[in-house]
């Protein structure tokens, strides 16, 4: 890992999101500046940077005497994720034209063929991501993905919960090939109520989740305690 302060921090803090979001990190464990920085071989200095850095992003939560912490899965946030990414998915499909680029067409529809026989949830998150991407170039606005990617950490956990909730992922698999289908054969129209109804299929499978593991949620209010262990109230 390189050791240049900056590039340290970014990459720490790069690490840990992605722990964070994919949920190898999951929501309410606690965060050891010291285990993370032996892990990563790195000084404390680097890590506590980029837990301030998480904190900003409400995906860490510190506690003083008590600890630091993942935070919850918080549905407000989630909702604003989602409100974020809906505004500019739905949008772009406006900009898709009449006659699509056949080389980004092929790409998704290799990406939908390989979807439909992916058992892994985390390569078919992968799959679902380059699928979501894929659409914003087939628009044109490609560009926009980093700024989507950086608002949506908290609906990914939720996403990802929700992956973990279906016994497959064939069900997503065909909610994106009906929306590519119903956009190369009628135009954005058809699409985007389609693609809307996909992307909010995530709030059904959260009940679902919250309803078998409300400890993974963030209540109104709530916060470890330390006693032998940190435990959540």
């Amino acid at each position: 890992m390189p050791r240049t302060s900056g590039s340290t921090r970014r990459t720490v803090y790069d690490e840990l999101r992605r722990r964070v979001v994919s949920l190898a990190l999951p929501p309410g464990s606690p965060v050891s500046e010291n285990e993370i920085a032996a892990d990563l071989g790195v000084s404390r200095t680097p890590v506590r940077e980029a837990m301030i850095m998480l904190v900003q992003d409400g995906l860490v939560q510190v506690f003083p005497k008590v600890g630091s912490f993942v935070t919850r899965v918080d549905l407000r946030r989630v909702a604003d994720s989602q409100f974020v990414r809906e505004a500019v998915e739905l949008a772009s499909l406006a900009d898709v034209p009449a006659e699509p680029d056949r080389v980004v067409v092929g790409e998704l529809t290799v990406n939908l063929a390989r979807q439909r026989v992916c058992t892994d949830n985390d390569e078919f998150f992968q799959l679902d991501e380059e699928f979501h991407r894929g659409l914003l170039r087939l628009a044109g606005h490609e560009g926009t993905w980093p700024a989507v990617v950086a608002a949506k950490a908290h609906l990914d956990r939720a996403r990802r919960l929700g992956l973990e909730e279906n016994r497959s992922p064939e069900v997503f698999a065909e909610q994106h090939a009906a929306v590519l289908d119903a956009l190369l054969a009628s135009g954005p129209g058809a699409a985007v109520p389609l693609l809307r109804s996909h992307l909010r299929a995530v709030f059904d499978d959260i009940e679902r989740v919250r309803e078998r593991s409300p400890e993974l949620f963030a209540p109104s209010a709530g916060r470890p305690t330390r006693r032998s262990v940190a435990v959540w109230e």
